[in-house]
């Protein structure tokens, strides 16, 4: 029993390590414009994935060993390591698809600082734990993979909306791109995967919110109480509403689009992390 919780530790911790290795590789192709590098962090993210999702297996298997049997996603340590999952995922589809690795040195800084925070915060129990009574449902599974699968997306949406900025800032301006914003994808492309990943996040974020209330209700007899986390999820779904409703209604592109999503991924992290560690509520067990 030891050996197995010790490999599902290592393995978590292997993570962490080669998530940074990536993201160095990451930068290192940005500056360089090596493609050796940038296939290395490629090659590096995808051995992260594979890495954590062994590790996440693992600790699911461990869970049971120890007569809980609950799936790693009920703590603070759990749901980052999952955040991280889903982002390094969701951030490999969207590179494999477009075709472009300039990406990385922007979304996998998102990945690496949550395996940091899990593995090295002080503050975070890395302990199996049996669960609360109020998460022993099977809305638990339903409720934290919606949301957390669109929590990566929008960190995905929200890399590339500051690589848009950063470049829209020179072509406004009409400013030579140089070397490195010459090769990022053109200002077009960017706002079409910044839209994209919204697509795929919004929806992920209702169903979480609407699994949410049917667990809530569930546990608590209400489906709606205003404790803070379930107001900041409603603000930053009418965040991510309005991103939507303004680029159909009145085609918001380009520099707008690219602020709200990152105006939307801030209320994302305080959703997520600002609630749970600094305020108290009916989700304060998640810290």
């Amino acid at each position: 029993m030891e050996g197995s919780l010790f490999i599902s530790g290592k393995l978590l911790s292997v993570t962490t390590f080669v998530y940074f290795l990536a993201m160095f590789f990451y930068f290192i192709y940005l500056v360089s414009k090596n493609n050796t590098v940038g296939l290395f962090g490629t090659i590096a993210t995808l051995a992260g994935f594979f890495v954590e999702t062994g590790g996440l297996v693992l600790r699911w298997v461990e869970s049971y060993q120890l007569g809980i049997g609950r799936p790693p996603l009920t703590n603070l340590y759990e749901s980052l390591v999952f955040f991280s999952w889903c982002t390094a995922g969701i951030y490999l589809a969207f590179e494999f698809y477009y075709k472009n690795r300039f990406m990385g040195a922007f979304v996998l800084p998102f990945v690496s600082a949550s395996m940091a925070f899990a593995s090295f915060s002080p503050n975070i129990s890395q302990e199996i734990q049996p669960l609360v009574p109020a998460l022993q449902s099977n809305w638990l599974i339903y409720h934290v993979i919606t949301c957390f699968f669109a929590y990566a997306a929008f960190a995905v949406a929200a890399g590339v909306s500051i690589m848009y900025v950063i470049k829209f800032r020179k072509e406004e301006k009409k400013l030579p791109l140089g070397p490195i914003l010459s090769l990022f994808p053109t200002t077009p492309t960017l706002d079409d995967i910044n839209y994209k990943a919204i697509a795929v996040g919004f929806p992920m974020l209702t169903l979480g919110i609407i699994t949410g209330a049917a667990w809530a209700n569930y546990a608590w007899g209400s489906y709606w109480s205003w404790d803070p986390k379930e107001t900041w999820s409603l603000i930053t779904w009418f965040v991510y509403a309005a991103f939507l409703h303004a680029r159909f209604t009145r085609g918001w592109r380009g520099k707008k689009a690219a602020w709200l999503s990152i105006v939307g991924f801030i209320s994302v992290i305080i959703t997520y992390l600002g609630v749970n560690l600094l305020l108290s509520g009916l989700h304060s067990y998640a810290s």
